[in-house]
């Protein structure tokens, strides 16, 4: 998978998986027929819900959104019944806007800015991370090298979510719902791609994982979207043991292709012991992890 992602492919797919996981009776619809020869709604059902005619709705799905109103979209959405995350999604692929690249981006840099790198040395008890584009981990503080390894010692095309998550094993053991942590890689990533699908590095490094991970290529198959955002992680360290931290993602203002992440344990739980000892051993705690 070189050079980019096909946005017509890209389009014509994700509308079809949305239709086929939608029932008639979903959408207040009667069934009819007994026998249905595609999984989920018909076209011609779609079409009808969200009142469009059935060449107009085919022609889109077939990959072709040129000139579609935002309108048309935000119809086939509600009738999709689509996430914001999804909707979202389907804008960037039937309706591209014409993106000014940063002189860094096009070479596959992300810089981080001085003032945040500060930020992060200053934070010694909550783990804490910069992210952007392609899963890729920009930058990160001391606790954050405690809890999840020491990054630093990896080559900088490896600091990737993504690959950590499906190709280092010592990942399936940090997480205990590692199914569900990859899951959210691969939707994080598919938002991407749908945002910069002739981003390279992107597609090459969907190619890499689907080549190499039948996990991933199955998640992939899947066309699910969703945005970084906040909830709850249990993982087992290896060294302080069990742990159930919430995170929270804050996009920069200045910079939404970069988020600010960090963890944090209830105050006076087993987890906010646990990690007051992961920052008294500090750099110690990172040797002792695979990254």
């Amino acid at each position: 998978m070189d050079g980019q992602l096909d946005r017509r492919a890209e389009l014509s797919e994700f509308l079809r998986t949305r239709r086929a996981r939608l029932k008639p009776e979903d959408v207040g619809l009667e069934s009819y027929g007994r026998q249905r020869r595609v999984p989920g709604l018909r076209r011609e059902e779609l079409a009808q819900l969200a009142g469009v005619s059935v060449a107009y709705y085919t022609r889109l799905e077939q990959g072709n959104g040129q000139n579609v109103s935002a309108e048309v979209l935000d119809a086939i959405a509600r009738a999709l019944r689509l996430t914001d995350a999804e909707q979202a999604h389907l804008t960037h692929l039937a309706r591209p806007k014409q993106q000014r690249r940063r002189a860094g981006a096009a070479r596959g840099k992300q810089p981080v800015r001085v003032a945040l790198l500060q930020l992060l040395d200053s934070i010694d008890t909550v783990p804490a991370y910069v992210s952007g584009r392609r899963s890729e981990i920009l930058a990160w503080n001391r606790m954050a090298a405690a809890l999840f390894g020491d990054w630093g010692k990896l080559p900088a095309a490896e600091r990737n979510w993504a690959r950590l998550v499906f190709l280092n094993p010592d990942y399936r053991e940090l997480f205990v719902n590692w199914d569900q942590k990859a899951y959210d890689m691969v939707s994080f990533l598919r938002m991407d791609a749908g945002r910069h699908p002739d981003d390279p590095r992107l597609s090459a490094l969907v190619g890499e994982l689907s080549v190499k991970s039948e996990e991933f290529r199955r998640l992939w198959a899947t066309h699910d979207v969703k945005e970084k955002s906040y909830g709850v992680k249990r993982m087992r360290h290896p060294l302080v043991g069990d742990l159930t931290l919430s995170f929270e993602t804050f996009r920069l203002v200045d910079d939404d292709e970069q988020a600010f992440i960090t963890y944090h344990a209830e105050p006076g739980s087993p987890s906010a012991d646990a990690l007051r000892l992961l920052a008294s051993w500090g750099t110690d705690a990172a040797a002792s992890l695979p990254a």
